[in-house]
């Protein structure tokens, strides 16, 4: 649906003003619907971040200042994402052996389970790009980095 649609708004002061309320209107239907997915695991957008993160280390630990560079939302509380994460047992959270000043975290098997079950869902919540051509996701990956630059 279109967003003058979607909004019930005809006119905008201009394609620019158009498009920025467009990325934000999409941003949070994104959003929303990565939510209601992750509901049912008591998990946040956030914590299944950090989740993602630790996996991608493949049984590698890794500091909470190195997890914050990589998340998708940086304003977060990474350290007290953590310690949600270690109170449902899907991470593991250690001293640092190298700097005692440091923590690393781990992923734990129950993580990579939990991970596992997000997965089958994800790739059924994919599914909505069906409709979209590879040459069609390239091209909004594209401009969705241009815009950032």
């Amino acid at each position: 649906m279109e967003i003058a649609s979607e909004l019930q708004q005809s006119n905008f002061a201009s394609e620019e003003a158009k498009a920025i309320v467009n990325v934000i209107f999409t941003g949070n239907w994104v959003t929303y619907q990565q939510q209601e997915l992750l509901k049912p695991y008591d998990l946040t957008m956030q914590q299944y971040n950090v989740l993602r993160i630790l996996r991608g280390q493949n049984g590698k630990p890794m500091t909470v200042l190195a997890i914050i560079e990589r998340m998708l939302d940086r304003t977060s509380n990474a350290s007290r994402l953590v310690d949600k994460l270690v109170e449902k047992k899907w991470v593991l959270r250690r001293e640092c052996p190298n700097d005692r000043r440091a923590v690393d975290v781990l992923i734990l098997p129950e993580g990579l389970a939990l991970l596992e079950q997000i997965d089958e869902i994800q790739n059924q919540w994919a599914k909505r790009f069906a409709h979209m051509s590879q040459k069609d996701l390239t091209q909004l990956n594209e401009l969705l980095d241009k815009l950032r630059n």
